[in-house]
């Protein structure tokens, strides 16, 4: 079962790259961030990141890969993500069940593998969701989140989500709340505040990486 996890998430980043040729849709996106982070935890010592991806969908298929510089204060330099799953809808419930890679080319020590299982569901004009991700090999160290969004106006949005994250460096409780901006129809502005209920998890290091900080990242969607 892992080896048939692992060889479709590598299979879906390979149809990623040839889908141009296939039915269904592509799409990109690319983004600039005063900080990296991901779930409540810098990801680049709370330093500037440049981010971009590749999507295709098909029906409620989707694949796709990501990347991000990353500064763990190792060898590791950069985050390629790999993912596949499908999106199925019942009703106004939509759902999404999928597998995440996360591989880190300089360091494989640290590269692993997610499952996911999430849906959302409309409020009002906005929507409410949940989701569970637990490592695909072992079952454990599972993450738990509760999400929200709202949109103030055709440009202005509001969202946030509180999540609890069983890591095997420690358990610790998360949260954000952010306010985006529509500048124009391909490009977006995201202000977000994050902190965690666990500063003592980053005490040894200069610039604590699970403390309050706030980021700004500008993406661009085509």
């Amino acid at each position: 079962m892992k080896k048939f996890l692992l060889a479709a998430t590598i299979a879906a980043s390979a149809l990623v790259a040839g889908a141009a040729s296939a039915e269904g849709a592509l799409s990109y996106n690319i983004a600039a961030t005063n900080n990296y982070v991901w779930r409540g935890v810098t990801q680049t010592d709370k330093e500037a990141a440049v981010q971009g991806g590749i999507d295709y969908t098909n029906g409620s298929f989707y694949a796709g890969t990501w990347a991000s510089n990353v500064d763990f204060g190792s060898d590791a330099s950069l985050e390629v993500d790999l993912y596949a799953g499908v999106k199925p809808t019942v009703g106004n419930w939509s759902f999404d069940f999928g597998a995440i890679y996360y591989a880190y080319p300089d360091e494989d020590d640290l590269n692993f593998g997610e499952l996911k299982a999430g849906f959302t569901h409309p409020m009002g004009k906005g929507t409410i969701g949940a989701a569970i991700y637990t490592n695909w090999e072992t079952l454990e160290n599972p993450y738990y989140e509760l999400n929200a969004a709202y949109p103030l106006t055709d440009k202005w949005s509001v969202s946030g989500a509180m999540g609890k994250y069983e890591a095997s460096t420690g358990e610790y409780t998360t949260w954000n709340l952010g306010a985006g901006y529509a500048l124009t129809s391909n490009l977006s502005l995201d202000v977000r505040y994050w902190d965690t209920g666990d500063h003592d998890l980053g005490k040894s290091f200069a610039r604590n990486p699970v403390k309050e900080q706030i980021a700004v990242t500008l993406k661009a969607a085509f």
